[in-house]
């Protein structure tokens, strides 16, 4: 009996051409699986290649809501960045994709699972690693790290087959797109000397197109989850659309950074991802005003430790639990509305209000209305600084130094 495998399915190069390679090769029966994220571009296409390839079917599963309440707005209300920049929107579809993945194979009886990712790339390790973890009885097979296909033979080796592919010699990126943002890699971006081409952006507008006048919005959070426009209450995927639209108009989204992949090596990443831009900004304002403190400071701790975990592909994992648990408590009351100006690339906060705010202006305000005791600051100076002074004149400035080096370790010549 002919064994199955499920093949994580883009409709791309890759893929298309791994879904013959799997049968040529290893002689599978080949069920496609195309996970829909949102702006999955040529679905029907898509289809088209994967019959063009060979595949028993391509079934294409809808989970742009359980993407974004159940991995997006968990990792918005962590305001996870990768390296301070990356919104995460491919490696956040990674384990969800995996999760599909194993249960596709469930049900067709197959006895591997199979992606195209590269073997320097990070989505091997996403992948593989949920995969594994779900079901570890399951064979993975990374074709695209097995054959070793170069992007230009890869494309030798569809038009060879008759598969139409996307991707031409004179634009050959790697894409992936989903409701939370788009990536471009591969090409002319491997310099990270050279301009990224005007080609590359599909998503915002450049700075000489957008709307000479700027737009204002109110987005209202519901503890650190976004669900109203202007007051506005939208479904997730109908909000996070219409705020990518909105900054990809007025030129707001684009990322461009050198990252440290999992796998040792540095690359250079494109990114659009307007509706992240703007959420994250608009939530970490917010919780400027429902965090203590101490809160905060941890908070931006565990933002990148969260960052971190789901860029290097431990979702299922009990470190994430934990992390979790601490973000989802941090969120009761992270409940009220901002205000943001879209205005020629730029993202400017104008206001914000929360149901629950820390803040008092009655204790901030230096008018008549002040209701902070000034004259309690003089005992929490003296109590503040106790032990700096008492160290600093019993050891740091016992040899009578210059206290300009304290900060810096003394020159020979001094």
């Amino acid at each position: 009996m002919t064994e199955k495998i499920v093949l994580a399915y883009s409709g791309g190069l890759d893929t298309s051409v791994a879904c013959k390679w799997l049968q040529e090769t290893h002689g599978y029966e080949v069920h496609c699986l195309t996970v829909d994220l949102g702006n999955l571009p040529d679905i029907e296409g898509a289809r088209l290649r994967g019959d063009e390839a060979g595949a028993v079917e391509v079934e294409l599963a809808d989970a742009k809501e359980d993407f974004l309440n159940y991995f997006v707005f968990p990792a918005l209300q962590a305001n996870a960045l990768y390296q301070g920049e990356y919104p995460l929107a491919t490696a956040l579809g990674r384990p969800l994709i995996a999760k599909l993945l194993v249960d596709k194979a469930r049900a067709v009886g197959a006895t591997a699972v199979a992606h195209g990712c590269t073997g320097k790339g990070n989505d091997q390790v996403r992948l593989d690693i949920a995969i594994s973890t779900l079901a570890p009885d399951l064979k993975i097979i990374g074709t695209a790290r097995e054959n070793e296909m170069s992007r230009d033979a890869a494309l030798a080796y569809a038009a060879e087959h008759g598969i139409t592919v996307r991707q031409t010699a004179e634009a050959p990126y790697s894409t992936d797109e989903n409701l939370w943002g788009r990536s471009v890699e591969c090409g002319e971006l491997e310099d990270p000397w050279a301009e990224p081409p005007a080609d590359v952006w599909e998503w915002t507008r450049n700075i000489e197109d957008t709307p000479a006048d700027a737009v204002t919005l109110e987005v209202t959070f519901e503890q650190g989850v976004p669900v109203a426009i202007d007051d506005e209450r939208l479904d997730p995927v109908t909000l996070v659309q219409r705020l990518s639209d909105l900054g990809g108009e007025h030129g707001v989204g684009r990322i461009d950074m050198v990252e440290d992949r999992v796998v040792g090596i540095k690359s250079r990443e494109v990114y659009e991802a307007p509706a992240a831009v703007i959420l994250i900004a608009a939530h970490k304002q917010l919780e400027q005003l429902t965090l203590s403190k101490a809160q905060h400071r941890m908070k931006a701790r565990v933002a990148d430790e969260y960052a971190d975990l789901v860029y290097g592909g431990h979702w299922f994992s009990a470190h994430h639990r934990d992390l979790a648990a601490y973000v989802q408590s941090s969120q009761q009351d992270v409940n009220g509305t901002v205000r943001i100006q879209l205005h020629r690339g730029n993202l400017r906060t104008l206001g914000k209000q929360a149901d629950h705010s820390l803040y008092s202006k009655e204790l901030a305000t230096y008018g008549d209305d002040d209701l902070f005791d000034q004259k309690a600051a003089q005992g929490f100076i003296k109590l503040h600084g106790l032990a700096v002074q008492v160290q600093a004149h019993r050891q740091l400035l016992q040899d009578k130094r210059d206290p300009l080096h304290l900060a810096a370790p003394p020159r020979e010549d001094d």
